[in-house]
């Protein structure tokens, strides 16, 4: 945990923008994998975190304009709990460690909030199963009728959004050791390798680190398949591996990486003009960030940029403006430039991403093929922690249904991309801290460039 004062001030300014009314703040379980006591890994909510710090399951907190207080709801151990895991810290001593003084049994929870009116009752958009039932409970409402307070999501994301300096000390440390992670991935990749090895030796360094992945990652040959999580393909010589891995920390910080390269030790001669597209494409979004910029804006150069590349390529024609301004790129770049980072790997996803990537006066498009993946449009600000990630998939499924459409056939050369059904894909990702006037990047730097790549590969390790 961080000191208690830090604590303390995310919860006095969270309290500062509501004048009535209980904030309730809710932990998550541990959920069972097939029976009640053999758990999946315990992460604790993000907000819960963030507000509260601690990592138990079963709690909940109340933060109560009025007294201007906070006290939390959950349950010390019982003998039986000490049998099974052993003598932990109390409760009482971990509230204190978030300087919360007042604990009460988590059973006292609904009389506590019965005692106002509902609606001044403030949550969150619950995820988990456990807590939409709870939520049923207290409001009499069904889950699928809940209604989360809509200003609590504001003043959540308008506070997680900035990064303070020791939250950018844990994301920093979770990108150092995500780099060296990587390296391990590209010394040790070689043909006949399976993907799950490569997957097996970076969770092992991440472990050994005191650290966990912070997504599952994908580790694969396919790489035009965006989130593939299944590892069981073997490695040949001309196949690229994707890999898109990333570590979070034991406070909960998250990392996000992807580099792609050959599994041999050289690229083919296609397969380096595609990645010097996509590195020139995040090369000029990096350029880019500074606050006060839209992102969405951001992302369209970046497109404008692959499609420069990929008419001089042959798998495109026509004008580059065109082309992005009709969305024919959007065959090659099906996702958007990047996301928000932080205590998730994708930041507070779960208030929802038009109150964490838009604004009201410049909402989501959730309609537009392409566009609509872009989890990330609105003006950046000095603090904000984000993501870059350009690529070029190469999908047949795709291809094939949008040829047979007959869509966007003056931008996009059918011919030619037929001929390439098995290219993959490529990705580059790297991590960034806006600045008033710029960007920093963070962490330590992973080799992008072509030659760099060369030269880790040309010293393997078992």
């Amino acid at each position: 945990m961080f000191k208690k004062e830090i604590y303390l001030n995310r919860r006095n300014n969270l309290l500062s923008t509501f004048t009535t009314g209980k904030i309730l703040l809710l932990g998550n379980i541990e959920n069972p994998i097939n029976f009640e006591h053999n758990t999946y890994p315990f992460r604790q909510d993000s907000s819960f975190l963030y507000y509260i710090g601690i990592k138990s399951p079963r709690l909940a907190a109340v933060l109560d304009t009025e007294k201007n207080e906070t006290i939390l709801f959950g349950d010390e151990m019982t003998i039986d709990d000490i049998v099974w895991m052993g003598q932990q810290q109390t409760l009482a001593e971990k509230a204190d460690l978030s300087g919360i003084s007042k604990v009460l049994p988590f059973n006292q929870l609904f009389d506590y909030l019965s005692k106002g009116k509902q609606e001044d009752i403030h949550y969150l958009p619950p995820y988990q199963s456990h807590n939409k039932l709870l939520l049923e409970q207290l409001t009499g409402r069904p889950a699928n009728r809940l209604q989360p307070s809509v200003a609590l999501i504001k003043a959540v994301v308008a506070q997680r959004n900035i990064k303070s300096a020791e939250e950018i000390i844990e994301l920093e440390k979770a990108v150092d050791i995500a780099v060296d992670m990587h390296r391990i991935a590209m010394r040790m990749t070689k043909p006949d390798l399976y993907e799950y090895q490569i997957s097996n030796a970076m969770q092992h360094f991440a472990q050994d680190q005191g650290t966990s992945f912070s997504y599952p990652p994908i580790v694969t040959k396919r790489g035009e398949i965006l989130h593939n999580h299944m590892q069981f393909h073997q490695l040949y010589e001309g196949d690229l591996l994707l890999n898109d891995s990333g570590v979070e920390t034991a406070m909960g910080y998250a990392s996000d990486l992807t580099r792609t390269f050959p599994v041999g030790k050289r690229f083919t001669a296609l397969q380096e003009e595609v990645y010097q597209i996509v590195l020139h494409a995040f090369k000029s979004a990096e350029q880019l960030l500074t606050s006060g910029i839209r992102f969405k804006e951001i992302h369209l150069k970046a497109c404008e940029a692959l499609v420069d590349g990929l008419i001089q390529t042959g798998f495109m024609k026509g004008n580059a403006q065109d082309a992005v301004t009709n969305h024919a790129h959007a065959l090659f770049f099906q996702c958007g430039l990047g996301h928000m980072l932080g205590l998730d790997v994708h930041d507070m996803e779960d208030l929802g991403e038009q109150y964490v990537g838009y604004t009201e006066a410049e909402p989501k498009d959730t309609k537009t093929f392409g566009i609509k993946s872009l989890r990330l449009g609105k003006k950046l600000e000095a603090g904000n922690v984000l993501t870059v990630e350009p690529g070029i998939y190469i999908i047949p499924e795709l291809t094939q249904l949008w040829e047979q459409q007959n869509l966007h056939k003056d931008f996009i050369n059918y011919d030619f991309l037929k001929k390439h059904l098995d290219f993959g894909g490529v990705r580059i990702e790297d991590n960034y801290l806006i600045e008033t006037d710029g960007y920093r990047r963070l962490g330590k730097y992973l080799e992008r460039e072509i030659q760099e790549i060369y030269q880790l590969k040309d010293n393997p390790i078992d």
